[in-house]
């Protein structure tokens, strides 16, 4: 540390390192009672597992019938491999298509994206089977609605959230916080 040798000897003593501990022997090992272990390679318990893993599987291609009520097949390596090889350009197809999709939109230019910030409502953790009108009369309760927005995929499919666009600013922001607590809405 930097400036610990301006230190009194007194308080220097306590950045002093301190003697390192004994050795003590293990008390749940007894070395009277430790055996040599004779080590010796895998080479024979390989083969045996090859050969059982080829019998099984020459036994399962002759009899498909015989596999049991979720018992899953066995894979080869090379088959194994193939199938996360497609795993994975699935993924990556998946991922490029998320990254083009996300290159491509532009909020200014998409026609649905239109209204005040200040009155709009963002939804989240919607139910998939919401609609438009179960918004609509869920939140009018609280103020004039100018319109509502369930966000949607290419599917038509709810993504699972929205917005709530208010005629008035005061309408969004007055009804919905107490004391910094907000109000959780379920929809049926």
């Amino acid at each position: 540390m930097p400036g610990t040798h301006l230190l009194p000897p007194n308080l220097l003593k306590l950045f002093a390192p301190r003697p390192p501990l004994p050795y003590a022997r293990p008390v749940d090992k007894d070395i009277d009672r430790i055996h040599d272990k004779s080590v010796t390679g895998v080479a024979d318990i390989l083969n045996r597992l090859k050969e059982e893993n080829t019998d099984h599987l020459f036994n399962a291609a002759n009899n498909d019938d015989q596999m049991e009520e979720g018992e899953e097949p066995i894979f080869t390596h090379a088959e194994d491999t193939k199938r996360q090889i497609r795993r994975e350009e699935r993924r990556a197809k998946k991922a490029e298509q998320f990254r083009i999709a996300k290159d491509s939109y532009k909020p200014a230019d998409d026609p649905e994206a239109i209204g005040d910030p200040y009155k709009t409502l963002f939804i989240a953790r919607l139910h998939k089977s919401a609609t438009d009108t179960d918004l609509r009369r869920e939140f009018e309760v609280f103020g004039a609605i100018e319109r509502v927005r369930i966000v949607r995929d290419k599917n038509k499919r709810s993504c699972g959230y929205a917005f709530v666009v208010f005629e008035r600013e005061r309408d969004m922001k007055g009804n919905f916080f107490f004391d910094g607590l907000s109000i959780n809405l379920t929809l049926r």
